[in-house]
């Protein structure tokens, strides 16, 4: 295969939709060494062609980290045969959710949407979690109620 043919990735106009429950990975880079690091992040939210929208815990090293080098990469497997990666910026839209003020919400916005999917198979199901914890369950669907206020403009 020449080089030229490996540089060719099949690109997405815009978004597709996924199901709610969806688990992603963000990937964003080290402020110092530009070393990937790669977590899971709960139910993002479609917010247009071109945009999403996703929550973050403050305790974590992905805020310091996108707040300093904004370039991040989401990771997309889920039902209805969604596999992407989109690439773009990514920045703080709302400094404190709710209901506990202990995830902020944070905006990508989309450059380039690299398809993944291959024609010899379906993704059927993306990653899915049990929540253990019913408490945790009513405040990422009051996040991610909020996140999809924040899309509607």
């Amino acid at each position: 295969m020449a080089m030229a043919e490996l540089d060719q990735h099949p690109e997405l106009d815009v978004l597709p939709e996924w199901p709610t429950e969806t688990v992603a990975v963000l990937v964003t880079q080290d402020t110092e060494s530009g070393a990937p690091h790669a977590i899971p992040v709960s139910w993002p939210v479609r917010a247009g062609d071109r945009r999403i929208l996703i929550s973050l815990r403050h305790n974590r090293g992905s805020l310091v980290r996108l707040r300093a080098r904004p370039e991040v990469a989401l990771v997309i497997v889920g039902g209805g045969d969604v596999a992407l990666c989109a690439r773009g910026t990514a920045r703080v839209v709302r400094e404190e959710l709710q209901p506990d003020g202990e995830y902020a919400g944070v905006e990508i916005t989309v450059t380039v949407i690299d398809d993944h999917r291959q024609g010899a198979f379906a993704v059927a199901d993306g990653i899915r979690r049990t929540v253990l914890d019913p408490s945790e369950l009513a405040a990422l669907e009051h996040r991610v109620t909020e996140l999809r206020e924040l899309a509607d403009p």
